[in-house]
């Protein structure tokens, strides 16, 4: 599965909500499953998910490390960012 985001032309590419849960769910992780692999809070990765919070750029950096270093994600997941 390859998932595109595309850019602010004001901030670095990061991961989405959308996708986070789409990793989520392709990989059967609960968000406390992710918070344990990812340092970030699971109250965190709630609201992140729902758009309740702006996440700082280190948190969504620390959760898409976690999908990519991840050995269920190892064929699964792939993030693309597109600079369009």
């Amino acid at each position: 599965m390859i998932v595109r985001a595309k850019p602010s032309a004001y901030s670095p590419p990061m991961i989405t909500a959308g996708q986070i849960r789409a990793a989520r769910a392709l990989i059967g992780w609960k968000q406390g499953d992710l918070a344990a692999a990812s340092g970030v809070g699971e109250a965190a990765i709630k609201n992140l998910e729902r758009g309740a919070s702006d996440p700082r750029s280190s948190t969504l950096q620390a959760i898409q490390a976690a999908f990519e270093n991840c050995w269920k994600c190892a064929f699964w997941v792939r993030f693309c960012i597109s600079t369009l």
